[in-house]
């Protein structure tokens, strides 16, 4: 994003406003960072990195498979958008240093949509990631409303944290709640549609009263940023944000470390709304490792163990292959 940030206020559409009026609408929105250098106006920001590695990665959220705004406020697209590029940051055991947005909308779509967006990645950083700043972007227009999020993190001297690096005897652990996200995306599809299939904002509303906990875990997350520091000055060996379901990421680890991952049943559902939701939900943005025993930090909770072989079993079953969210597999014109 480019240009002068002012303090317009007021409605207007993309379209009627233009992309200068409209950056100055957002950009005093967003935080700044405490690592930027030189933050949005000119053609790139410079953002500082002590550590001489910068840990990046990047999100992409669409209007159809990833959201749907009869269901999610603008402000928790701005917020989800911020957090579930932060919890990637974080799983690789670096702290959140900056966000690149680049965002396309029709150009009928009100500015209030945007500065919503805007607000909701400001809070979502300073909730999540304090001192992390939104640092740049873009801003285009295109038939669908899009969101794509860089991310930078600083390793701070320390190793990055891979997820091929489990060995046999590790603890396996999680930081943060499983299958609460994957049981509101459920809810919002069997309760908040239409009787013609679409989603419906009126039926949204009612269903946030009724299941608080499961929607705000699906629209808006709060993955344990800061717990991604803390597993690697613990000494984790393996890491990753649990974003595909629970299965389908723990055999992501072992299948890059070589190793089996043995889960214990009753662990893995604690708190869930059920074990299969806590296994394959999807979407929780939790922090599953490995550690050495004995070195598991109190952000996490153990839910089984590294051995030797391949694959995941729970309670000595070996899991089906099946399970969790392939957006080429499972995508079918539904939100994911």
């Amino acid at each position: 994003m480019s240009g002068e940030a002012g303090d317009a206020t007021g409605a207007g559409t993309l379209g009627s406003l233009g992309e200068g009026e409209v950056l100055a609408r957002i950009l005093p929105r967003l935080p700044r960072g405490e690592a930027t250098l030189i933050g949005p106006g000119d053609d790139a920001a410079v953002v500082r990195a002590a550590d001489g590695r910068v840990v990046v990665t990047t999100d992409t959220m669409i209007h159809g498979p990833d959201f749907r705004l009869a269901w999610s406020s603008p402000r928790e697209l701005g917020w989800k958008a911020a957090a579930t590029n932060l919890a990637d940051v974080a799983a690789m055991g670096a702290r959140p240093t900056a966000l690149v947005v680049a965002l396309t909308a029709p150009a009928a779509t009100p500015v209030e949509v945007l500065e919503g967006i805007a607000e909701g990645l400001r809070e979502g950083c300073e909730a999540l990631a304090p001192g992390c700043g939104v640092v740049g972007g873009d801003l285009s227009v295109s038939a669908t409303l899009t969101l794509a999020v860089t991310a930078f993190g600083d390793l701070e001297g320390r190793e990055p944290v891979l997820r091929s690096g489990a060995r046999v005897g590790d603890v396996v652990a999680v930081s943060g709640p499983l299958g609460d996200a994957g049981h509101g995306i459920r809810l919002l599809f069997a309760e908040a549609v239409d009787a013609g299939g679409e989603p419906s904002a009126e039926l949204a509303a009612a269903l946030r009263e009724r299941e608080p906990r499961a929607l705000a875990a699906q629209l808006a997350p709060s993955p344990p940023i800061g717990a991604g520091v803390a597993a690697a000055e613990a000494g984790a060996t393996a890491m990753l944000d649990v974003s595909d379901g629970l299965l389908l990421d723990a055999r992501r680890i072992a299948r890059a470390s070589g190793v089996r991952f043995e889960l214990d049943g009753a662990a893995v559902a604690a708190g869930a709304p059920s074990l299969a939701l806590a296994l394959t939900g999807g979407e929780d943005h939790a922090l599953l490792a490995a550690f050495p025993p004995g070195s598991v930090p109190s952000a996490f909770r153990a839910i089984g163990r590294v051995a030797a072989g391949e694959g995941v079993a729970v309670d000595g079953v070996p899991a089906d292959e099946r399970g969790g969210w392939d957006p080429y597999a499972d995508w079918d014109g539904a939100a994911g």
